[in-house]
C-alpha cells in the first residue's frame, strides 16, 4: 500500500526536476548526516566495500561505491553469459511478439525499450537493483561496444508496486543503451534510470543523464574492445539493467525472482547446456 501510494503521488509531480533536486543533496556534504540511517534501514552490506562509513563522504559516494578485489570473481567460461550487476532477476526469456512479460501483468516491449524496432524476437533478462545493491554496471560478455545510445525520458520509480501499476514503465524512463558486438551476436545492455538521483553515467563516453541532454545516438569508432566483467557504467541511485540478446543466442540458467551477483554465469551457448 505504501509503494502504492507513492507512485500515486509521483503521477502528479515534476519526476524528473524531483530526482535533480534529490542529486544536488546527494552529492552535497549535508547528505551525509543520513548515511549511516540509511545502510542501517537497507541493511547494505559494507563489510564488501572499498572503505567503509566514513570514507563516503557524500551519499552519492556511499551509492557509487567500489568492492573489494576479487569480492565478485568473474566467470571464465566460454560459452558464459555473466550478470552485469548485484540484483534480483525480474523477468526472463524469450519475447513474444517482441513483448516480455512482467511481474504483476504489464509487459516490457522491446522495440520501444531499444528505440528501435527488431524484425524478431529477442532474448531478454530485465534485473532489478534495490537500494541496497552494488550499483556499478560491468560488461556481461566479452566484445567490441559499437555504439551508445540515450533517450530522454521520464523517472518513474522501479520497485516491483511501480513495474506493476506503470504500463511499459522502462521504456518510458530515461536510459541509456551500449550495443555490444559478441560471439553471441550483438549483446544490448541498457541501463534504465528511476526516481532518485536519476543520474546514470557511462565509461565510454561523457554522457551523464538527467541533466536536460537531448536524444543521442553515436558510434564508437573504432570499436572499443571491452573485457568480461570491465566497468561499463554507474547508477548514481538504483535502477534496472535489461539485457536484450538474438534469439536463441543463449539458455537461460536463472529465473524470475532469483538473486543474482555480479560476475556469475546467469546463461550459456544452448549447444554448453546440451552436450
Amino acid at each position: 500500500m505504501k509503494d502504492a501510494l507513492i507512485v500515486s503521488l509521483l503521477s502528479v509531480i515534476p519526476r524528473n526536476h524531483g530526482a535533480q533536486a534529490m542529486g544536488w543533496f546527494a552529492r552535497t556534504g549535508l547528505s551525509r548526516v543520513i548515511t549511516r540511517a540509511f545502510v542501517s534501514i537497507y541493511r547494505v552490506n559494507l563489510d564488501e566495500a572499498e572503505g567503509d562509513i566514513s570514507d563516503f563522504p557524500t551519499l552519492e559516494a556511499l551509492f557509487t561505491r567500489s568492492l573489494k578485489p576479487g569480492v565478485r570473481p568473474i566467470d571464465a567460461s566460454p560459452d558464459a553469459l555473466v550478470s552485469p550487476v548485484d540484483g534480483t532477476c525480474a523477468a526472463v526469456g524469450l519475447t513474444t511478439d517482441g513483448r516480455i512479460e512482467l511481474p504483476g501483468g504489464q509487459h516490457l516491449n522491446v522495440g520501444s525499450l531499444l528505440g528501435s524496432h527488431p524484425n524478431d524476437e529477442r532474448e531478454v533478462a530485465v534485473l532489478y537493483l534495490s537500494p541496497k545493491d552494488y550499483h556499478r554496471v560491468h560488461v556481461p560478455r566479452e566484445g567490441r561496444a559499437t555504439g551508445w545510445k540515450y533517450v530522454p525520458g521520464t523517472l518513474w520509480p522501479v520497485f516491483p508496486a511501480a513495474v506493476r501499476k506503470v504500463p511499459d514503465l522502462f521504456s518510458k524512463n530515461e536510459r541509456s543503451v551500449v550495443h555490444f558486438d559478441t560471439e553471441l551476436g550483438q549483446v544490448d545492455v541498457v541501463l534504465v534510470g528511476a526516481f532518485g538521483v536519476g543520474r546514470i553515467s557511462l565509461e565510454l563516453c561523457d554522457l551523464i543523464t538527467n541533466t536536460g541532454g537531448v536524444a543521442t545516438s553515436q558510434a564508437v569508432a573504432p570499436p572499443l574492445a571491452l573485457k568480461r566483467g570491465e566497468l561499463l557504467g554507474t547508477f548514481h541511485l538504483g535502477s534496472t539493467v535489461v539485457l536484450v540478446l538474438p534469439p536463441g543466442a543463449v539458455q537461460w540458467s536463472i529465473r524470475s525472482g532469483d538473486k543474482i551477483r555480479l560476475g556469475t554465469s546467469i546463461a550459456h551457448r544452448p549447444h554448453q547446456l546440451e552436450g
